[in-house]
């Protein structure tokens, strides 16, 4: 059965607005420690990040703000995700240009969103959430680039040519240590070499 098959047989728990409703209160009566996630139907929980993966999204930072001042890279930002913006999302950042999301809300529309980050966290639910649907929902939002640093198998992948049918038409894949290269418009090259230090 196809990707595309499964998700056509998978039946919605709840309505994005009872998942909005859900996810506002949790945030409010947690102070934000407990955060969801609505994708391919289901109501996930993204888990609270660790040092090493707060780590790694500072290094993304710092090497994207060194060459593209221009740029922001916001943490926390949720979008509006999937076809039909039927799913609600929470990227570990979202690159995009420079007060892009000012006035915007909780969940905002991906439209001019560059890339979106994810790190993988040690759960049960990494391999499902963040190789197999994450790819094909911010494909489908027509989001140009998906980088997922896997820390699990020391690696980053960058997805990209989105297509709106299977997510992404290509993903590259390289080691830890290996200088990775995001493509125009971005044109930013990053060293990995200290990616190897934020694994357990």
């Amino acid at each position: 059965m196809t990707v595309m098959a499964e998700r056509a047989v998978q039946s919605s728990q709840m309505s994005v607005e009872e998942f909005e409703r859900i996810a506002a209160f949790a945030a409010k009566e947690t102070d934000d420690a407990v955060r969801f996630e609505f994708i391919n139907g289901r109501i996930g929980v993204k888990k609270v990040a660790d040092g090493d993966h707060n780590t790694i999204v500072l290094w993304l930072s710092k090497g994207c703000m060194r060459v593209r001042p221009d740029l922001d890279l916001y943490q926390g930002q949720g979008l509006m995700v999937e076809k039909y913006r039927g799913g609600r999302a929470r990227p570990d950042a979202v690159l995009v240009p420079e007060d892009h999301f000012a006035g915007h809300g909780e969940w905002a529309d991906p439209s001019g969103v560059l890339l979106v980050l994810e790190v993988t966290s040690y759960d049960s639910d990494t391999d499902r959430r963040d190789r197999q649907e994450k790819p094909i929902a911010y494909g489908a939002a027509g989001i140009p680039f998906y980088l997922l640093v896997d820390r699990d198998v020391c690696t980053t992948q960058l997805y990209s040519d989105p297509d709106p049918e299977v997510g992404y038409a290509n993903c590259r894949t390289a080691s830890f240590g290996v200088t990775l290269v995001l493509p125009e418009p971005l044109g930013i090259e990053l060293d990995t070499e200290k990616l190897k230090q934020y694994v357990a």
